[in-house]
Formats: structure tokens, sequence, C-alpha cells
């Protein structure tokens, strides 16, 4: 199957639920610390999901197209939380560097449980695609508790994005 019709099939699976059912593991997560994957999409307004830019694994080069007056570009981030074979918390926030906004960056803020009985827990944000060119970032500032034993595994990444 090619790798974008597969990506999208995906998608597809996962936004027919806000908990999705089970999503492939990314390598060398044996289901063990608590992580987040994500899928960056665009498209317009009445379909954000139209066009594929990016996800988590395999990593590529994440490149947006930029909104111009007249023609906004809409994109749809979503967001994996990730059991780890027990019940676990995800706090913290993700902050979306090229959406438009009168910040510095979209906040998002992380308040998700993914129960015992769950693998994966799916959220999506929508957002208009800055009208500047440039590099922004995907900032992940998150922390992932098992709820069970208390111990919490940091989720920090910084995703560069282009936006031409």
């Amino acid at each position: 199957m090619h790798k974008l019709s597969m990506v999208a099939a995906i998608v597809a699976a996962v936004l027919s639920s806000t908990c999705a059912k089970k999503l492939p593991e990314p390598p060398g997560v044996a289901g063990g610390p608590p992580h987040i994957s994500w899928i960056i999409m665009t498209g317009d307004r009445d379909n954000p999901d139209q066009e594929f830019v990016c996800q988590s694994d395999p990593r590529n080069d994440c490149v947006l197209p930029v909104s111009r007056p007249g023609e906004q570009v809409f994109s749809d981030v979503h967001f994996y939380y990730h059991g780890a074979r027990t019940e676990t918390k995800y706090t913290g926030s993700i902050d979306i560097g090229f959406f438009q906004a009168s910040a510095a960056a979209y906040k998002v803020q992380a308040d998700t449980t993914v129960k015992k009985t769950e693998s994966i827990v799916n959220h999506s944000v929508t957002g208009v695609v800055t009208s500047t060119p440039g590099t922004y970032a995907l900032t992940f500032a998150v922390e992932g508790t098992v709820t069970e034993t208390g111990k919490s595994q940091p989720i920090r990444e910084r995703v560069s994005t282009v936006v031409k």
C-alpha cells in the first residue's frame, strides 16, 4: 500500500471516533512509557484534512502552505495520547506556532487520561495557518503519568515546521 494512502487510511479510521481504535506503536516503544504521536494535515475551511503534511513516525519534513488574503489555509493537527498498558494521565501544553494567533503560538492544554482499557485517545485541533512565511515550531511540554505507580515521563519535543 502506498505510504500516503496508508496514512490517509489511518487518519480516516481515527477520525471516526474521539477514542480511536488501535494504531500501530512507533518502533522501539513497547507500550511502556507514556508517549504522544501526531499528524499534521492541511486543507480549506470545509475540510482541513485534505492534504497530508507530516507525522511523528516515520518522521518527514513539515512544510505547510501560507495563508493568503482571501485564501486561508486551514490545518488540522491530530494528537494521539498512547496508554502505557495502565491508566495514563497527560498534562501540560502543546504550542502550535504555525497557527495564526494573537500570541506567539496557539497553546493547547493537555489534560487527557487514557484508561487502562484503552490503547489510545485522539484529540484534534483545527486552526488557520499563519500568513507570514517562516519557520515555526510545534512544541510539546507534557508530562505523562502512570496513575497506578505515580511514575511520570516528561514529553519534550520541538518539531520544526516551515510555512511557505
